[in-house]
């Protein structure tokens, strides 16, 4: 394909002293001598990427077929430049693909204009190397950021009217007092909770983080009560504030991970910083906007006191329908048992490993609690002793040799020293089993029977020996598509009560 790009062009010219020749197999540029770089007159030149050294013609006033087009093109901030070699000097050319003529007229002025502006706009907010699925998640950021910027400046304004500041009746000792006791005790909240929720932040990320957003929400509306009821100022800001730390350490706790998620390069540190840089200016727009419903409301006391009420639900509800958006354009990579539940099952019912953004896709979020209801659920921990325990299971654990790893039933019990591939056998080993007793009904039964007979025995053992060859001879070829398709295969993250291990006593 042959593509003209006529444009302005701006030249930086290297002169050499020698010709040119005819490329050979191997290609050495060579100059004794490098004299400096100059800026050139304007021209065009036929762009054709696809093809190797052609002559094309050169600029205004020069001889024809005079200039040569090298094969180095360089793309940098959304410039597209080229080497081109016209008789002994070496220039780089700036392509622009708008204009048909040597003149630039005034839309093509505009149109230079707004894309330049565009790329560095792009480069100002986006990462250089991330996923397409980056470009959706920041859409839906900014739609949170300001609206929820928005909201917490009238929270705040109107927590400033509950305890008098602004008013000749004020007593700043007392506002000071109740401002610092209501932040001492959030904070104090927030460690209670981040220290007892530490390991959920990894295994049910999205859960977390949107379930504290809806809590941030509504400390927010919390807020805005307080001049309503100023004589519980301390208990609603403290219940606010409260919240507020929780959702606010889940944010940071869970950042680095949805970070991570996008930085296919390992540029995780540009990522994050762009992302600070994102919500810094989506902040400040959420502040102009409640700036702006200040000021065409200020001649109006009454109906400025009553603004914060009319538009929290909206805004709330934006600001959450724009966080849930934006969970739904993260794809972890990191493997979970839930996520690795979901491979193996699609592993065996259709041969195929999912891809993080197919997992993603039927993960969801899960606000309501409503997976796993599925019959024959798989957990990962130990029995517990408090209720009675099949004979199957007493069975299962009494078979146990020094080389397994695990026991099942459909309870994943892993041994201590187990590693990601014992878990992934297990956990694949499992859903074997389940498949199989999900396809006859007379498990249904036997499985929870305490006086199971011989022959129910028999090929229940016969099952589980079936189900492990099965695992061991899928799991190599498993973890290999599983790779290619970028999961993460190191470790798999387990919540406190997975992390349960049994040990082997041989005697």
């Amino acid at each position: 394909m042959q593509s003209t790009l006529n444009a302005a062009i701006n030249y930086h010219q290297l002169n050499f002293q020698w010709k040119s020749q005819k490329p050979t197999s191997r290609k050495f540029i060579t100059s004794p001598k490098i004299l400096p770089l100059t800026n050139s007159l304007r021209t065009s030149i036929n762009y054709e990427p696809e093809e190797g050294l052609d002559k094309v013609p050169g600029p205004p006033g020069s001889e024809p077929n005079s200039v040569l087009r090298l094969p180095v093109v360089i793309r940098q901030s959304g410039r597209v430049s080229r080497y081109i070699y016209e008789g002994n000097s070496l220039k780089l050319v700036s392509l622009d693909g708008g204009a048909g003529s040597f003149s630039l007229d005034f839309e093509d002025a505009f149109r230079k204009l707004v894309r330049v502006s565009g790329f560095g706009i792009k480069d100002f907010f986006i990462p250089k190397q991330v996923p397409e699925n980056y470009m959706g998640y920041v859409k839906w950021k900014f739609l949170h950021r300001v609206f929820s910027s928005a909201l917490q400046v009238l929270a705040t304004q109107a927590m400033f009217r509950a305890i008098g500041i602004g008013y000749s009746r004020s007593l700043p000792s007392a506002a000071a007092l109740n401002w610092v006791l209501k932040d001492g005790l959030g904070r104090l909240s927030r460690c209670i909770y981040t220290a007892s929720l530490a390991s959920a932040f990894d295994t049910n990320l999205k859960r977390v983080r949107f379930t504290t957003s809806v809590l941030f929400s509504l400390s927010i509306g919390v807020e805005l009560l307080t001049p309503t009821f100023p004589q519980y100022f301390l208990l609603l800001a403290t219940l606010a504030n409260i919240a507020k730390q929780i959702s606010l350490a889940c944010y940071l706790a869970t950042g680095s991970a949805v970070h991570r998620s996008f930085a296919i390069a390992d540029n995780i540190g540009e990522v994050s910083a762009k992302a600070q840089i994102q919500t810094v200016c989506f902040d400040n727009l959420g502040l102009m906007l409640a700036a702006l419903l200040n000021m065409l409301f200020k001649n109006n006391q009454r109906l400025l006191a009553g603004l914060p009420f009319s538009v929290y639900p909206i805004f709330s509800a934006i600001d959450l329908f724009g966080i849930y958006q934006g969970l739904q354009h993260v794809h972890l990579q990191t493997l979970t048992k839930d996520r690795l539940e979901i491979i193996l099952n699609s592993w065996i019912d259709f041969g195929h490993v999912p891809s993080p953004a197919e997992v993603s896709k039927e993960e969801g979020i899960d606000f309501l609690w409503t997976k796993n209801k599925e019959l024959w659920p798989i957990r990962i921990g130990c029995l517990n002793t408090n209720s009675e325990i099949p004979k199957l299971s007493m069975m299962a654990m009494q078979s146990l040799t020094s080389e397994d790893y695990y026991f099942r039933g459909i309870l994943l019990c892993l041994r201590e020293g187990s590693g990601t591939a014992d878990v992934i056998m297990g956990l694949l080993q499992a859903c074997y089993i389940r498949k199989a007793l999900l396809f006859s009904s007379v498990w249904e039964t036997a499985v929870e029977d305490k006086d199971a007979s011989d022959l129910v025995f028999k090929e229940w053992f016969k099952l589980i020996d079936d189900s492990k060859q099965s695992a061991k001879r899928d799991l190599s070829t498993l973890n290999d598509q599983m790779g290619s398709l970028g999961w993460a295969l190191k470790h798999i993250l387990l919540s406190t009560e997975e992390q349960a291990r049994y040990s082997f006593v041989d005697d």
